[in-house]
């Protein structure tokens, strides 16, 4: 499970996370949502310890990720948005690297490393260097390292982003199952449509604060929106997309 305790996290004088207390439970799809910059990527750094909280408590599958941080790393998998990888290997060597941090016996690395090349269709790319791949390819490649090692916890930020529709589809459903069979997963994605399909709860934060919390439904009924999309606009305060473009059109057409 995830759980943030007042957590805040400064940079400077400006917060970019203010008093988060999240509780996300084992097989919960959690959809995390907000505007650009609103403390989305900052929180998920703090809970993969890539970044450390100005203040208050995360923790990752029952560990404090400060107190305690590789043992919650040792259950977590990660997709980030940008993703770096070490270009120089191989798909096969990158994913035998990851294995090997995670001490995985060699027979189950090897077994798991083919199934996860062929579910998203890499098994005839797994010996070309990396930096040869496509950016979905890339993307691909750092799902299956997020899951070579069967984390409890999953953190997903815009994680179908550069993959085509076919590889979007196994992934979604990769994750329901994940799900059903306890795992925890925080899905950040500004595409809400997958999100109102695929999560089980929403959590909305603007400005670092938290602002909603509950089911696509709930927020929807909550606000008066007909869809989580214009539930979302009337949250984070952009009401008038159509004005805001028709101003964008005209000063386009002045210059």
């Amino acid at each position: 499970m995830i759980v943030t305790e007042h957590l805040w996290r400064n940079y400077g004088t400006r917060p970019a996370v203010i008093d988060l207390n999240l509780r996300v439970q084992r097989g919960e799809i959690l959809g995390f949502l907000g505007p650009n910059g609103a403390g989305k990527s900052t929180t998920v750094k703090i809970l993969t310890g890539l970044i450390r909280p100005s203040s208050g408590r995360a923790l990752v599958a029952g560990f404090d990720i400060v107190e305690h941080p590789i043992d919650a790393k040792r259950r977590l998998g990660y997709v980030p948005e940008a993703g770096a990888l070490y270009e120089g290997l191989t798909a096969s060597e990158y994913l035998e690297l990851l294995g090997c941090l995670h001490h995985l016996d060699h027979s189950v690395l090897v077994s798991r490393r083919g199934e996860l090349f062929e579910l998203f269709g890499l098994t005839g790319d797994q010996h070309r260097r990396l930096h040869e791949f496509s950016k979905g390819m890339r993307q691909k490649v750092l799902f299956a390292a997020a899951l070579i090692h069967s984390p409890e916890v999953l953190f997903l930020d815009e994680p179908l982003d550069g993959l085509d529709v076919n590889a979007a589809m196994v992934v979604k459903e990769v994750l329901k199952q994940l799900a059903s069979q306890g795992k925890t997963i925080l899905f950040c994605s500004h595409i809400l449509d997958v999100v109102e399909r695929m999560c089980t709860r929403i959590v909305i934060i603007n400005k670092g604060r938290q602002i909603a919390d509950g089911t696509a439904e709930e927020i929807r009924r909550t606000t008066g929106a007909a869809t989580l999309e214009a539930a979302f606009s009337r949250l984070t305060g952009s009401h008038d997309a159509a004005g805001v473009a028709q101003r964008v059109v005209t000063a386009i057409e002045r210059t």
